[in-house]
């Protein structure tokens, strides 16, 4: 399932484009979201729906307001919640379609956790891509704050893997 954030982005990218309706389906899940009169309805399937309404005639950068309806076939419950600021300076993503793996080899710890210090040039995990193994760099100085994939798991080009404050 997206994440909050996510799906806050895609609905920004969907407002400011000429799109009139989205469709994103993964893992069994199919999110819709349609355009209509400055009303952007977002849709999952078989989950929670959530409209965001916009007032067309205000003009200002506030975030649209999510308000949550329960579908009659759903019988597990979501809440939204507002994010205010985030708790870290900069996202390490992937560089490549691949596996993930958070350690050198399934004997060996992992290359950092969270509370792990970095540098620029630290590695921090590997991306297996076609059985090529790729090292995957800080580019940042600061302490990994979190941990987004789990150790062999399927990440995609530009997928966050770690979050980091910055020193």
């Amino acid at each position: 399932m997206l994440k909050v954030q996510e799906i806050r982005e895609i609905i920004k990218l969907i407002d400011q484009s000429s799109i009139n309706q989205f469709t994103y389906e993964s893992n069994g899940t199919t999110i819709t979201m349609e355009k209509s009169a400055g009303n952007t309805t977002v849709q999952p399937q078989n989950t929670p729906v959530q409209v965001v309404e916009e007032n067309p005639s205000v003009q200002t950068k506030e975030e649209p307001t999510i308000k949550e309806e329960k579908p009659v076939e759903s019988h597990k419950e979501e809440t939204v919640k507002e994010e205010s600021k985030p708790s870290f300076d900069y996202e390490i993503t992937s560089p490549m379609v691949g596996t993930f793996y958070s350690s050198p080899s399934p004997e060996s710890g992992p290359y950092v956790s969270v509370g792990s210090n970095v540098e620029d040039s630290s590695i921090v995990c590997i991306v297996e891509a076609m059985k090529l193994f790729n090292e995957i760099e800080a580019e940042v100085s600061g302490e990994i704050v979190e941990i987004l994939v789990k150790d062999g798991e399927l990440v995609e080009y530009g997928q966050p893997l770690f979050r980091v404050n910055k020193k």
